[in-house]
């Protein structure tokens, strides 16, 4: 996923996998967002000293319908300013279509371009037979596998206070016909300064894949803000070459008040 593919939407969707027992992780209820909310991210990219934005993240949802059934459709749209699309161009969508009910997704579509790299996948989940549907043929699932998108809104739901510093908590996800068994590591609570602003936060750490880009193991940093919104406020991470840090920088519609933002930037 993120830890496979060089791309500046991709690693926002590993910032929120933290899931408890699977009871949980199959039985969902969303208190964390709403139809009609919008969250825009910028990526910065450092190297040798120097820090400039290098592209933007957008994050929409609305509510659908789907085989008859209320869904979630979430739309993610990265992509990198005009000035960096002759170092290394980005032109990422991911939507998720998401049972209202339980949080599980439907379908999953990926249509990307990074750096000359192309790929358009199209997954359909059938959560009778925990198969998934995709290009390429039909795959084994577990019961409450999630796509990349699908699972940084399920994630935005966990009672992060349930967890002790240094836990590590498990997740599957389903990605280019495999599935991954990965997990954070929750960090623990504390306060964060953002282009945004001053946010109460909470912390951890993803296990990553090594990849073209990301480096493997507990190397990036990701905190979201500490209230029930569970938004991602900021990402940070090396790569081969440089560093990588998102922070929000705007939003729509949030279901509640953003009440862990201390102070504007």
């Amino acid at each position: 996923m993120v830890l496979l593919k060089p791309a500046i939407f991709s690693f926002l969707c590993i910032i929120s996998f933290p899931f408890q027992a699977v009871d949980d992780f199959c039985n969902a209820h969303n208190f964390a967002f709403q139809g009609g909310e919008s969250i825009t991210y910028k990526v910065m990219y450092a190297v040798v000293g120097a820090h400039f934005g290098a592209g933007e993240v957008t994050f929409t949802s609305a509510i659908e319908t789907m085989n008859n059934k209320p869904v979630y459709h979430i739309i993610g749209d990265g992509k990198t300013y005009s000035f960096y699309d002759k170092v290394f161009k980005v032109r990422d969508r991911y939507e998720t279509y998401i049972d209202t009910a339980t949080l599980k997704p439907y379908k999953f579509i990926r249509n990307v371009y990074e750096g000359g790299y192309k790929k358009y996948e199209n997954v359909s989940f059938n959560r009778t037979t925990n198969t998934a549907v995709t290009n390429d043929g039909v795959f084994k699932v577990p019961e409450c596998v999630q796509d990349v998108l699908s699972s940084m809104y399920y994630a935005r739901n966990i009672n992060f206070n349930s967890y002790n510093p240094g836990d590590k908590i498990p997740f599957s996800v389903f990605l280019d016909n495999e599935v991954y068994e990965i997990y954070i590591r929750y960090l623990g609570k504390e306060t964060v300064k953002t282009k945004y602003g001053k946010f109460r936060a909470i912390k951890f750490k993803p296990l990553l894949l090594k990849g073209t880009l990301f480096e493997g193991g507990e190397k990036m940093t990701v905190w979201v803000s500490d209230d029930q919104n569970h938004l991602p406020v900021r990402i940070e991470s090396p790569i081969t070459v440089g560093s990588i840090k998102v922070d929000l920088m705007g939003h729509r519609n949030l279901r509640h008040q953003l009440s862990s933002l201390i102070s504007l930037r």
